[in-house]
């Protein structure tokens, strides 16, 4: 066919496999076989990676899709799909499993290679392009088997598709490598930072900075009720009603990560009013904590520097203000997202189990702060920031790879089904010579046995 290498063929799925094939009725039903739900299958890897369930063929023969080692696996059921939750069977308990009916099965022939085929189905494009041919109601969305059997896929010879699996699959060990140590740069950046917030907070990070100053207050170890002018006190929640506009009060997703993030989807419309002067308003250099989330999250503080007067805070927030005269707002901000300060949240939290955690504002206001002079928490101020600009910068860098490694990923496979990604062997059977050749000697064969399966 035009546009393929010498030696490919186009052909449908259909001719190249049989769908979802029973298991042999004559086989032994006390054998004991895997059993494969949808969860047991990884989204991110494609691979079965739960095969701890066996049970006897007997049990699960009835209601279950079955398949055997080599089988292709494909979740026809949004959004397992779309997750890409599509799998070679392999290393079954007796080369055989029960599982989910929301698998299509598909089973080489022997002119594709199995591994050949799940690459092909496992593409980006090619589930987006499934998607659309969904049907059934949302949430029940499934891939029809009519859309599998017609897909047409590039066929190379059998022994090209062993070396493009080959090559793929060294490929793609280089790229998990990659992808693994890119993404330990997020861990090492948060410990990083950390270890940064320990100096700086120690006295060691502005060590020299000290050494050359002449008049300069000791440090002291304050309570936080000594360096506020208000609060801490809780916010604002009355009920809400989907509005879309109207008064803007910050959601816990607006500063769960540290920082202030202020878009459609951290914050939230009340259908209310508040006068200018109301207690509510958040305005700049306000300390805002978490007084309840989930342990992990507790007491996460952000300093708000967002437009003064637009945006309240809710009942799950608390909000304080700093006495400017001893301490730099964005210092304690920054100390009250340290370690310390959080372990010594978290340590005295409450809440009965299931129930949210909480800190109220007594032990908010008896958290010690270690309090350098004013001059010199400018100065701790601006190395943190400084230290934190350049791993933001690296952390960033290392996403933009990260994406580019799953780019490369998808660019790799194009070029796999475009016939770029090996040389070709004029030695090897071509596929359309295959094809014809395992069509004849299916049609020769005779008719497979077809009787009630044995009981055990």
């Amino acid at each position: 066919m035009s546009g393929l290498p010498k030696g490919w063929v186009e052909a449908t799925l259909e001719e190249l496999c049989q769908f979802n094939p029973k298991h042999d009725p004559d086989v032994d039903q006390s054998l004991g076989v895997n059993f494969v739900p949808m969860p047991a299958v990884d989204d991110e890897t494609g691979a079965i990676i739960d095969k701890s369930v066996v049970r006897p063929l007997s049990e699960i023969w009835k209601g279950y899709t079955h398949f055997a080692d080599r089988d292709v696996i494909f979740a026809k059921i949004t959004p397992c799909m779309e997750n890409g939750k599509i799998a070679v069977a392999r290393d079954l308990a007796n080369g055989m499993a029960c599982g989910s009916t929301e698998f299509h099965v598909l089973r080489s022939k022997g002119a594709v290679e199995p591994d050949f085929l799940w690459r092909f189905l496992r593409r980006k494009n090619y589930r987006q392009v499934a998607e659309h041919s969904m049907t059934g109601a949302v949430g029940q969305r499934r891939v029809p088997r009519q859309f599998l059997e017609t897909t047409s896929l590039p066929l190379p010879p059998l022994n090209e598709q062993k070396r493009i699996v080959a090559k793929l699959d060294t490929l793609n060990a280089k790229s998990a490598r990659a992808r693994t140590e890119l993404a330990r740069i997020e861990i090492l950046v948060s410990r990083f930072k950390q270890a940064v917030l320990s100096k700086a907070f120690s006295g060691e990070l502005t060590k020299d900075w000290r050494s050359g100053q002449t008049t300069l207050a000791p440090w002291e170890n304050l309570p936080l009720s000594q360096l506020v002018s208000h609060g801490p006190s809780n916010g604002w929640s009355p009920k809400a009603d989907g509005k879309v506009s109207g008064l803007k009060s910050l959601k816990l997703s607006a500063t769960s990560s540290g920082r202030l993030r202020l878009d459609e989807s951290t914050i939230k419309y009340l259908d209310q009013t508040l006068p200018e002067d109301s207690k509510f308003w958040l305005l700049s250099d306000d300390i805002v904590i978490q007084r309840a989330n989930s342990l992990e999250l507790l007491g996460t503080t952000v300093l708000f520097d967002g437009p003064p007067g637009e945006f309240i805070f809710p009942d799950l927030m608390m909000r304080i203000r700093v006495n400017d005269k001893k301490t730099n707002p964005r210092y304690l901000a920054t100390y009250l997202n340290s370690d310390s300060a959080r372990s010594y949240f978290r340590a005295n939290a409450t809440g009965s189990a299931g129930n949210m955690p909480k800190i109220n504002g007594s032990t908010v206001r008896e958290t010690r702060v270690p309090t350098p002079p004013l001059e010199e928490q400018q100065e701790i101020v601006h190395r943190i920031e400084s230290a934190f600009a350049m791993t933001d910068r690296l952390a960033a860098e290392a996403m933009r790879a990260l994406d580019l490694v799953g780019k490369l990923g998808e660019a790799i496979l194009a070029k796999a089904f475009r016939g770029e990604l090996v040389p070709q062997d004029e030695n090897d059977e071509p596929a359309e010579k295959l094809l014809e050749r395992i069509r004849a000697e299916r049609e020769a064969a005779p008719e497979a046995k077809r009787g009630r399966r044995k009981t055990a």
